[in-house]
C-alpha cells in the first residue's frame, strides 16, 4: 500500500487528541513517526505504510545502536513507533503489528555473530548457475561480503562508469553520512562483469540502478528475501544482510585494517560503533598484538 505515513500520522494524532492524551506524549509520538520517515528517506525509500515493515524497523533501530544513540532516546523512538503500529491494526489499516515481540532498545542485544568463512562460501555456492538470478545473487553477496554495505546503500548502486569503475576497482555509494568509495576485489570485479552481462537484456536495464528484480529496481526488502531463499538452499543458519556489515568490520580489523580506515571504508561518522563492530574479536587481536610485539623477549 501507498498511503503516505505523514497522512496516517496526522489521523494517528488526532485518535490520541480524542483519547485525551498530553501533549508531551503526542509530541514524542509524531517524532517517532517522523524520524522513522526521515530514515526511509535517507536510504532511498518512500515513506509510505507498505515500507512500515519490520525489516526496515529492525534496520532503522539498528541505525541509531550504530550512531551511539542514548538507551532512553532509542527507547522512546520504539514505544512511539510501536504505538503508531497497533493504532494502525486498530483502525485495520494493517492486519498485524511488524513490531510485535521485537526487543525494546533497554535489552541490550547480543552481538551480532560474525559469519564463517565456510558458511559463506556455502552461501556462494548455492550462486554457481549462469541464470540471471545466480549471476546477480552472487555480485550482490561478494559486493557485500568485499564492502560491509549497509542494505539502502546496496540498493541505492548505481552502474554507470563513473559510479561503478571496474578495471578502477571501486565504485561510488551514497550512505546516511554521505558519499565514499568503497572498494572490489577481483572475484567481486568478476562477479560483477558477469552479472551486467545478462543485465543488458533485462526489461528494467534502462533503470540506473544496479540491481534489478522481476519487478524493477531491487528494494531492502527484495535483498533480504534473496537471502531467505539462498541460506536455505546452502543449508545453513539464515543469515540476514547487516551480518555481513559485521563480518566485514570484525574481519578488516582482525587482519590489519586500523579503525580510522574501517570508518572511512564503512561510511561511520563517529567512532562509537567500534566497539561493537570490533568487540567480536577484540581479544584475539589484542593477544595476536602483544605476542608480535614480544615485549619481554627485547630484554
Amino acid at each position: 500500500m501507498t498511503i503516505p505515513l505523514e497522512d496516517l500520522r496526522a489521523s494517528f494524532e488526532r485518535s490520541l487528541r480524542a483519547e485525551g492524551r498530553a501533549a508531551g506524549t503526542l509530541r514524542l509520538y509524531r517524532q517517532s513517526v517522523d524520524f522513522f520517515c526521515a530514515w526511509l528517506v535517507a536510504d532511498g525509500q518512500k515513506p509510505t505504510l507498505d515500507n512500515l515493515n519490520r525489516g526496515n524497523i529492525r534496520e532503522w533501530m539498528a541505525d541509531l545502536d550504530e550512531k551511539g544513540m542514548a538507551d532512553n532516546t532509542r527507547k522512546t523512538r520504539f514505544r512511539g513507533l510501536y504505538r503508531f503500529c497497533e493504532w494502525l491494526v486498530d483502525e485495520d489499516e494493517l492486519d498485524a503489528n511488524p513490531m510485535k515481540k521485537m526487543r525494546t532498545p533497554t535489552e541490550k542485544p547480543k552481538p551480532v555473530p560474525i559469519v564463517s568463512d565456510d558458511a559463506l562460501k556455502m552461501l556462494l555456492t548455492t550462486c554457481r548457475g549462469k541464470d540471471f538470478a545466480a549471476r546477480r545473487d552472487l555480485a550482490i553477496f561478494r559486493v557485500l561480503i568485499d564492502c560491509g554495505l549497509r542494505v539502502g546503500e546496496l540498493c541505492n548502486m548505481g552502474h554507470a562508469p563513473e559510479v561503478l569503475n571496474l578495471d578502477g576497482q571501486s565504485a561510488l555509494v551514497h550512505g546516511k553520512t554521505g558519499t565514499r568509495f568503497v572498494y572490489l576485489s577481483d572475484r567481486t570485479v568478476q562477479a560483477l562483469d558477469r552479472y551486467l552481462r545478462l543485465r543488458r537484456g533485462h526489461r528494467y536495464a534502462s533503470s540506473e540502478a544496479l540491481w534489478l528484480g522481476e519487478r524493477g529496481p531491487m528494494t531492502p526488502d527484495g535483498i533480504r528475501e534473496r537471502f531467505n531463499v539462498r541460506t536455505e538452499q546452502a543449508g545453513i543458519e539464515h543469515i540476514h544482510p547487516h551480518q555481513l556489515r559485521h563480518t566485514w568490520a570484525a574481519d578488516f580489523l582482525a587482519h590489519g585494517g586500523q579503525e580510522r580506515e574501517a570508518m572511512r571504508l564503512a561510511g561511520w561518522s563517529s567512532d562509537a560503533m567500534l566497539s561493537r563492530y570490533g568487540s567480536a574479536n577484540a581479544d584475539a587481536r589484542a593477544k595476536a598484538t602483544a605476542l608480535r610485539m614480544k615485549r619481554g623477549d627485547r630484554l
